[in-house]
């Protein structure tokens, strides 16, 4: 495997985008947007104490796989040599819809989730995703 493109890659606009990816999750998932309609569906009682140990561990672990995500989305934009700011909300939809939404979609279909959760969920990894492609692709 030819690890070239590795080179190509700004990885300081990848820790970024990981980055806003974290802090868009932090809004999303806050009483100001969709926490409490959130914990509800999933039925997490968000005062329970137990509800919060190893909350750091888990903060720790969705940053990590940020990151990997936004690595994935700055290969494709070195690949596709993207440079302007609709192919960054473009990549962002694609990746979005097609891989971060519709995964969370799956899983969800089998778990018997509300489809309230399908858009909170979904909608998080498809503005996630564009958010982090805009980045990427001006930042490159």
């Amino acid at each position: 495997m030819n690890t070239a493109i590795f080179s190509q890659i700004n990885w300081l606009a990848v820790l970024a985008a990981g980055l806003a990816y974290f802090v868009l999750g932090a809004l999303w998932y806050s009483k100001v947007l969709f926490g409490t309609k959130w914990g509800q569906l999933h039925a997490v009682n968000m005062q329970d104490p137990n509800a919060k140990k190893g909350l750091g561990g888990m903060m720790l672990m969705s940053f990590l796989l940020m990151i990997l995500t936004a690595i994935g989305l700055a290969l494709l934009v070195v690949r596709m040599n993207l440079t302007l700011l609709q192919s960054g909300i473009k990549i962002g939809l694609i990746t979005g819809l097609c891989f971060g939404a519709a995964s969370v979609s799956i899983s969800f279909l089998y778990l018997r989730k509300p489809s309230a959760l399908f858009i909170i969920d979904g909608g998080y990894q498809l503005i996630g995703n564009i958010l982090a492609g805009i980045i990427l692709v001006l930042w490159r």
